[in-house]
């Protein structure tokens, strides 16, 4: 019997089946919708594909394509590869190339006239036929090979009508009338059948000759040849900017920019080499007219060829303009002429040129400026390094002038023109910064005309361009102009303050190198130039001192520029007067009070700090100079030296929590190094020099703030002292020396653990027990009986029991680390003589063995070592 269920049962079954078939009927129309979809031509602008990345994404290229729900690839349709297509075309046309070059080479003698010109005419007509045909057909790839093809035809023909027809003619002549028949040619042929994009570039490069080379064959001089290239530079200017394709206009920019370039350089090398003024005028001429060409292309050009251009008519405005004055001056004063030339093309921001090209004629003057600052290089750099060459021989005699002292071979009557350069420029900067609200307000016109950046729309339109030119300021934008410190979000410029203060500095650095060099090359008396130079030090930390503000006008880089510069300037004075003695210390004293002032006016800051540093040096300098004027020896002098460092532990228990008193400080620890390095060559007087330095770092640690690291610092000095002076008296039981310290030392630090058991083990016990442990343990090491090593050793193991019992740092490591040096000394003979009886194999295995152990037990060492070091952390 069937078993019937329920009709509730029954009717929810059918229910589930139904729903399996609806979603089964759904899966299978998706799925032909999809096959259906694939079957469809593709679109000509995508290609077919699909992304597996993402499953039931839709077809690639096909928009409103169903998901593919298996992740189903469908293949591509078959299609001509442009790839292989082009490489055959090449192939042929480079082979007819071929054919046609031997034929004419080596069948063209075999043929009468009638069938040379036959052919020729024949082969080059259907060559240039044919792309027209092909055209029509839609066959531009097979065109451009035949082009191409047409194109060396054509100048196989050239050749072939000169070797026969005119043999005899001039062949830069004939090439030159050539090139211009087969540019003409070519470029009615490119305009005739526009879609080819072969034949006006070809055009292009074949117009660049024939200018140049029927000047060639005229022989005319190279000033004609310079206008013959300026002439093809032009026209490639006008092709560039109104020609027909993007190939033939690049071709011509590329062409146009080798030709001026060319021309620039012959009319530069005219001006230059010119015998006078009326010389210079012919080359002057065609300076300016390349000039005024490229000022007319920059009037039409893109933004960075605009700039280009003005940069480009900008230097040969320069080249003819000042070419002439310089032609009639001595060489050495040329450079003048040329930078007045360079500065007045800044008058450009007054004219009506477009934004781009002032811009670039400003970068030009720009050039011109540094170029000129260049050449004053060589004779700063002698000035200030040449008397570091005084070093090797100090306090030899005052030479006559400042260039002895300087000991430069450079020719300074060629340089005579360089202080008025520097002189000059400074004074345009100084007056720049002087009044730079009101150049800014002039440069007004020209800056005001901003271009939007990337992504902006054009000028007027809403939340775009610039309030000057109507449009309402972007969000986060500044409506004002850069000069005046604002600057727009997509374009950011430097800010007026910014360019304010570096006209500032450039007017600081220049006008002492302007006065630097006027001592040189007018060879001024020694005496005087040792003076001028410290008075330029003076004023310039004047006007250090005196430009320290909020920064916001640009002083602050007029500070920080005199103070570099200031620093230089000592240095360099401070190395001149090193050939008198009595310069020295003239020249070090006034630095020292110069410095010494300008810290006092100073403003506390880094400034300050500078200058207090500066004279504390000058100070260190006077006392090893005063040294040396006493006769005494290096190692003599060194306690003298170290009247500086005394001052500075003065100064800072002076000023206290005063930033100005650890640079201090430190630059007189500085000085202490040099008095210790001056006596390390007599053993007696570095002891005293180091106990000295104890004395000074003891009372440095007397104040809280100095106390961590001055206190350990003085105990060092003081047992190294006690070292050093052991060692030069030849004592054989230091014991005798030390006892006498360290007993009381112990006893001070105990008294001291007594009243402040916090107090730590080193300060209190460290000091008195080194003082002893360690000469003994120098001097056991050199003796040849066992009495000390054995006391030594003993006492080293008391200690480092107490330690352990007391848990005091100091007592455990001081007396474990001699204890352990202590017995390896008395077990080095032994263990010398096992390594001499084992194998020589049995080292290098027993040290391998001992890194295995302590590779595969890493974690319980660390974990031992950690213990260890928090052990002896939690020890006084």
């Amino acid at each position: 019997m069937e078993h019937v269920p329920p009709p509730a049962e029954e009717l929810a079954r059918l229910d589930r089946e139904l729903a399996e078939l609806d979603a089964r009927r759904a899966q299978l129309l998706t799925r032909r919708a999809w096959l259906l979809a694939a079957l469809r031509p593709p679109a000509p602008t995508a290609a077919p594909g699909w992304n597996p990345s993402t499953w039931g994404a839709p077809a690639a290229g096909r928009p409103g394509a169903p998901a593919q729900p298996w992740g189903y690839v469908p293949p591509k349709q078959p299609s001509a590869p442009r790839s292989a297509q082009n490489v055959l075309l090449t192939l042929g046309g480079l082979l007819l190339t071929v054919a046609a070059i031997a034929f004419t080479l080596v069948s063209w003698g075999s043929m009468g006239i009638g069938g040379r010109s036959a052919v020729l005419a024949a082969v080059t007509v259907g060559a240039l036929a044919v792309p027209a045909v092909l055209l029509r057909r839609g066959l531009t790839a097979t065109s451009e090979a035949l082009a191409a093809l047409a194109l060396v035809l054509t100048l196989l023909d050239a050749y072939a009508v000169h070797a026969v027809a005119a043999p005899d003619t001039d062949g830069l002549g004939f090439t030159a009338v050539a090139a211009a028949v087969l540019a003409a040619l070519w470029t009615a042929y490119g305009l005739a059948l526009g879609k080819l994009h072969l034949p006006l570039p070809a055009a292009v490069v074949l117009a660049q000759w024939p200018l140049l080379f029927g000047a060639w064959a005229a022989g005319a001089p190279a000033l004609v040849v310079g206008w013959a290239l300026l002439a093809t530079a032009v026209l490639d200017g006008a092709v560039a900017l109104w020609g027909k394709g993007t190939g033939a206009r690049v071709t011509a920019c590329v062409g146009g920019s080798v030709m001026a370039f060319s021309a620039l350089m012959v009319g530069l090398t005219l001006s230059v080499t010119a015998s006078g003024p009326l010389g210079a005028l012919a080359p002057g001429v065609l300076l300016l007219t390349a000039a005024a060409a490229a000022l007319a292309g920059a009037w039409r050009a893109p933004r960075g060829f605009a700039r280009a251009g003005g940069v480009v008519a900008g230097l040969a405005v320069v080249a003819a303009v000042g070419g002439v004055p310089a032609a009639a001056v001595p060489e050495g004063w040329r450079v003048l002429a040329y930078l007045l030339a360079g500065l007045a093309l800044a008058a450009v921001v007054r004219t009506r040129l477009p934004r781009n090209a002032a811009i670039g004629v400003l970068v030009a003057s720009a050039a011109v400026v540094a170029g000129a600052l260049v050449g004053a290089l060589p004779g700063l750099a002698a000035v200030l390094l040449g008397p570091v060459t005084l070093l090797s021989d100090v306090w030899a005699g005052s030479p006559e002038g400042f260039r002895s002292a300087v000991g430069s071979t450079l020719p300074w009557s060629e340089l005579a023109a360089t202080p008025v350069v520097l002189a000059l420029v400074a004074g345009l900067l100084g007056a720049a910064y002087r009044w730079w609200p009101s150049l800014a307000r002039i440069a007004a016109p020209l800056i005001a005309r901003e271009e939007p950046g990337p992504g902006a729309g054009p000028a007027g339109a809403p939340g775009t361009g610039t309030p000057e030119a109507g449009g309402a300021a972007a969000p986060g934008v500044s409506g004002a102009p850069w000069y005046a410190g604002g600057a727009p979000a997509a374009r950011r410029r430097p800010s007026g303050a910014a360019l304010r203060g570096a006209a500032g500095a450039g007017t600081a650095v220049l006008g002492w190198g302007a006065l630097l060099l006027s001592g040189a090359v007018l060879d001024v008396p020694y005496a005087v130039a040792v003076a001028g130079e410290t008075l330029l030090v003076a004023g310039l930390l004047a006007l250090a001192v005196r430009g320290a503000g909020s920064g916001r006008d640009g002083s602050a880089a007029v500070l920080v520029t005199a103070l570099v510069v200031a620093l230089a300037a000592a240095v360099s004075t401070g190395l001149l007067s090193l050939a008198s003695e009595g310069a020295s210390y003239a020249v070090f004293g006034a630095l020292t009070a110069l410095f010494a002032g300008a810290a006092v006016r100073a403003g506390a800051g880094v400034e300050r700090a500078v200058f207090a540093v500066a004279a504390t040096v000058g100070g260190t300098v006077l006392s090893g100079f005063a040294g040396r004027s006493l006769g005494l020896a290096p190692h003599e002098a060194a306690p003298l030296v170290l009247l500086v460092p005394a001052l500075t532990v003065l100064f800072g228990a002076r000023l206290r929590r005063n930033p100005v008193a650890l640079p201090v400080e430190l630059t007189g620890a500085l000085g202490a190094l040099v008095a210790v390095a001056l006596a390390v060559p007599d053993a007696p007087s570095l002891a005293l020099v180091l106990a000295l330095c104890g004395v000074l770092a003891a009372g440095a640690a007397v104040r809280p703030e100095r106390r961590p690291v001055a206190g350990y610092l003085a105990a060092a000095l003081f047992v190294l002292a006690t070292w050093v002076r052991l060692a030069a008296s030849e004592v054989s039981f230091p014991e005798a020396y030390t006892l006498p310290v360290t007993v009381p030392a112990l006893v001070v630090g105990f008294l001291r653990r007594r009243k402040d058991p916090e107090a730590s083990s080193w300060t209190a016990y460290g000091p008195g027990l080194a003082a002893t442990l360690l000469p003994s343990l120098a001097v056991a090491w050199t003796d040849p009986d066992w009495q000390r090593p054995l006391l030594l050793g003993v006492a080293a193991l008391v200690i480092t029991l107490l330690g352990a019992r007391y848990r005091l740092q100091a007592l455990l490591l001081l007396g474990g680390s001699v204890l352990a040096l202590d017995g390896l000394h008395e077990l080095a003979p032994y263990v010398v003589q096992v390594a001499g009886a084992l194998p020589r194999w049995l080292p290098p295995a027993l040290a391998g063995l001992l890194l295995l152990v302590v590779g595969a037990t890493y974690e319980q060492r660390l974990r031992d070592a950690r213990r260890l070091k928090d052990a002896l952390g939690r020890m006084r």
